[in-house]
């Protein structure tokens, strides 16, 4: 099997579970608004919860994952099993006891931790009370999704991408069955939502034990700090605790300015944010994930050529999807809002807000998605040390333009600043890439923007023309189904134009069809 179809392969699984988890995580955030709504509690839970949730990107899902597949990889390719397992057991045994204290030390200091990241709150005693609750019932989510995520790289190595990527739906399923089943009984009844993280956090671990099974990997903890993969993968997941946090850096951010700005604005990001992180969580992160394993394995036979190879044909495939979705976003931003939140207690004046920092989360896409891909590449390498680098001069940009737009634009000016940080990330990191990987075919991949961005017009036209014939003061059900209908006719035009140009991505896409993959 080719290179490009392993890593197609790997996407198809990884973008099935997470196209699940981020319907369900609409879901659930259709039921947030409409239990809730949008204003001083949610904003609350919503500080409380990027908390856990920015350490379960950094310490779990992104860097820990992101350090421990290259050690997985050296292993399985080089190394004896009673090795891989001496090794495994190793790992979890250290990533159980420093995922334990940072929990410990997470529920000791949250009232300092909130001072930091939401110094608005301190004007509101108890909406600042609530939010340090929220926050140290939420903690405990931290150690169960990390074990979650060593599993999730141990079963990418060898080949179960599904298994290992189906987790965070369960995260989703636990939260909407929190709201469902306790927040009747509960004072206040935002706890519900956190007890809901927790429910899935337990979900998110167990559901991957069958797996780990069949690979005859479910191993139990040792006490064994001094194995040497323990070095190895620790000088690789702290600079890749920076690398990665570029991303998450901007969302702290965010959340620290717009608690200055009018209630409803960390909201408001939130939400746009959700449907921003869409097609990214399903296609930009998922090829990022799916690209690893192999641009790992290639490193460790010494194969740069070949990693710059796939790395260009991930970057491809990328753009080929998020510059599409940039237009879709940004011309469906009101209907899209609309459709999904204004219920309840989220209004129109809410939508309208949200809309807006959608639109400028939404021309960041391309910069997120890629930035996440080339990133890999050093990561697969072992040179995490020169994303820190990088992502520190990424988030400085970030701050800078938060701090320049956040006056004229207001919440809208604080995500337009995260996309800039992201376009940066990107520049910073290509340029060093083709430093230390040689010929990344630039070329090719502008030639392929710039077909992508010309099938594109396509989309837009038919976007542009459903709006113009949108019916005024349709009911919800009708304005749903002519969002479907502008979506997926945007989508088909977008798709006939670029076979048109002779897309060679598009052929690459169409593998992953289940009629094509069974030939």
């Amino acid at each position: 099997m080719s290179v490009e179809r392993q890593v197609v392969r790997a996407l198809g699984s990884i973008s099935g579970a997470t196209l699940l988890s981020r319907i369900l995580g609409f879901v659930r955030d259709m039921v947030v608004a409409l239990v809730f709504g949008a204003g001083p509690v949610t904003d609350a839970f919503f500080v409380a919860f990027r908390i856990p949730n920015m350490l379960r990107r950094l310490l779990a899902e992104g860097a820990l994952s992101t350090a421990v597949v290259p050690v997985f990889s050296e292993y399985v390719e080089t190394r004896s099993r009673d090795e891989l397992i001496t090794m495994l057991r190793a790992v979890l045994g250290a990533a159980i006891l420093a995922l334990g204290l940072t929990t410990i030390v997470g529920i000791a200091g949250a009232p300092w931790i909130l001072r930091v990241i939401a110094p608005g709150f301190s004007d509101d005693p108890v909406q600042a009370d609530l939010a340090v609750l929220l926050t140290r019932v939420m903690f405990p989510y931290l150690p169960l999704v990390g074990l979650a995520a060593l599993a999730m790289g141990v079963l990418q190595i060898h080949g179960r991408f599904f298994a290992a990527s189906i987790g965070p739906a369960l995260l989703n399923v636990g939260m909407i069955a929190g709201v469902v089943l306790f927040a009747r009984h509960l004072q206040p009844p935002i706890l519900a939502l956190a007890i809901g993280v927790l429910i899935g956090g337990v979900a998110q671990l167990v559901v991957q034990i069958p797996s780990l099974v069949r690979c005859q990997l479910l191993v139990g903890p040792a006490h064994d700090l001094c194995h040497p993969a323990l070095g190895r993968v620790t000088r690789l997941l702290l600079p890749a605790v920076f690398g990665l946090a570029a991303v998450q850096v901007s969302v702290f951010v965010n959340t620290l300015l717009a608690s200055l700005l009018p209630p409803g604005s960390i909201s408001f990001l939130y939400y746009a944010d959700r449907v921003m992180e869409f097609p990214l969580g399903v296609f930009g992160i998922a090829l990022a994930s799916a690209s690893l394993p192999t641009m790992a394995r290639q490193a460790a036979q010494g194969d740069h050529r070949g990693l710059a190879a796939t790395l260009n044909f991930s970057l491809r495939l990328g753009f080929y999807v998020a510059v599409p979705a940039t237009v879709g976003l940004v011309m469906l931003r009101t209907p899209i809002t609309r459709v999904l939140f204004e219920r309840g207690q989220f209004t129109a004046t809410d939508t309208v807000a949200t809309a807006q920092a959608l639109l400028w989360y939404a021309v960041g896409l391309a910069g997120f998605s890629g930035a996440r891909i080339v990133a890999q590449a050093f990561y697969a390498i072992g040179a995490a040390s020169t994303a820190v680098k990088l992502g520190i001069l990424s988030v400085a940009v970030n701050v800078a333009a938060a701090l320049m737009l956040m006056a004229p634009l207001a919440h809208g000016g604080l995500a337009l600043a995260s996309s800039i940080g992201a376009y940066a990330n990107l520049v910073f990191l290509v340029i060093i890439a083709r430093r230390r990987f040689g010929a990344l075919g630039v070329r090719s991949i502008a030639w392929s923007l710039g077909r992508t961005a010309t099938a594109s017009l396509a989309l837009a036209a038919w976007c542009a023309l459903l709006l113009r014939l949108w019916p005024p003061a349709a009911t919800r059900s009708v304005e749903a189904a002519w969002l479907a209908g502008a979506i997926a006719g945007g989508a088909l035009a977008f798709w006939l134009a670029s076979g048109a140009l002779a897309a060679s991505e598009r052929n690459a896409l169409a593998a992953m069809l289940p009629s094509r993959r069974s030939r």
